[in-house]
């Protein structure tokens, strides 16, 4: 197999040849079909995340097709077409376990984080934490939903499915998809860009956005929630500004630079600023079968796998609309 390789932190990652793994009990074998680029790869291999694990094979939004079974695992998964997340293994015993919130689980295991991830031409997962997928889009289209829109997906729940107003600040590869979920749910969305990026807010009109405009910018109107995508923390008071009595700031991001001080009164009149963290599997379930429905717009940009290093270089720029995908 071949694979990039974070060998340290904050350097490029490595072309390399490694023997074919071979999976243990409960684990299958993917030959990897496409793996999408998120920003908690860039997070990863800049050194902003604690790693358990060095070297590591980054990529967490993998579409493959399962070539081997380990033991105890069905032997019907072979040949079928399958998506590895970032929740790669819980306890499955804590108290966040035992209550459905395996996300915020005391000892989890992310992919491309504590095990080795998508970036390569073959991944090992656990077979209980693998996505059936039947999708009808192809490998590339599909990839995106596995991060992008599951972790969109799950903002836009911890917002509240009564917002009838929301913004989305950064437009990136998370935000570009849950815009079209939510309008097709009837809300009102709002996009927030970085100050002069208008090909961005010309792309969140294309998808629905009723408006368009620079992060520094008031809405239109006051805003019922705002999702923070973006790694940004100086768009947490902005946001509390831009959201009405009663509203909620939600942070997508699993790292963001720090929060600046703000007055109390913008936190005041019951406004709250909660965070997402991690997914569950409940989550992915109800998102691709939204997914399976609404035919959703998933813009790609696609890299050879040995271009990893300029597809992390172009998210980091911040030269893409919606995600970039590497083709092994």
């Amino acid at each position: 197999m071949q694979a990039m390789v974070l060998v340290a932190p904050g350097q490029p990652l490595q072309w390399l040849q490694r023997p074919d793994p071979l999976p243990g009990p409960g684990e299958l074998r993917l030959v990897v079909e496409a793996c999408a680029v998120c920003r908690t790869d860039l997070h990863v291999v800049d050194g902003e995340l604690a790693l358990p694990k060095l070297p590591v094979v980054p990529g967490h939004e993998i579409v493959g097709i399962v070539d081997c079974v380990g033991p105890g695992v069905d032997a019907a998964w072979v040949g079928r077409r399958a998506g590895v997340a970032w929740l790669g293994h819980t306890c499955g015993h804590c108290a966040y376990c035992a209550s459905g919130r395996e996300n915020l689980c005391d000892a989890p295991v992310f992919t491309g984080h504590g095990r080795d991830g998508g970036f390569a031409t073959h991944v090992i997962a656990e077979a209980a934490f693998c996505l059936p997928l039947t999708l009808p889009a192809d490998a590339a289209h599909t990839a995106p939903l596995l991060c992008a829109g599951l972790i969109g997906w799950r903002a836009l729940k911890v917002a509240g499915r009564e917002v009838k107003t929301l913004g989305l600040y950064g437009f990136g590869a998370a935000a570009h998809l849950i815009a079209q979920v939510a309008a097709h749910e009837g809300k009102t969305v709002f996009a927030f860009t970085r100050p002069g990026d208008t090909a961005a807010q010309a792309f969140a009109r294309e998808l629905g956005c009723a408006w368009a405009g620079a992060s520094d910018s008031p809405p239109p109107e006051p805003l019922d929630a705002a999702i923070i995508f973006a790694p940004v923390g100086a768009l947490v008071p902005l946001a509390l500004q831009a959201v009405r009595k009663g509203g909620r700031v939600v942070c997508g991001g699993i790292h963001m630079s720090d929060i600046p001080s703000f007055a109390y009164r913008l936190l005041w009149e019951e406004r709250q600023l909660v965070s997402v963290a991690n997914l569950t599997r409940a989550d992915a379930a109800e998102f691709l079968s939204i997914a399976a429905r609404l035919p959703l717009r998933v813009e790609t940009t696609a890299y050879p796998l040995r271009e990893a290093n300029q597809a992390l270089a172009d998210l980091r720029a911040g030269r893409l609309n919606g995600a970039a995908v590497l083709l092994p």
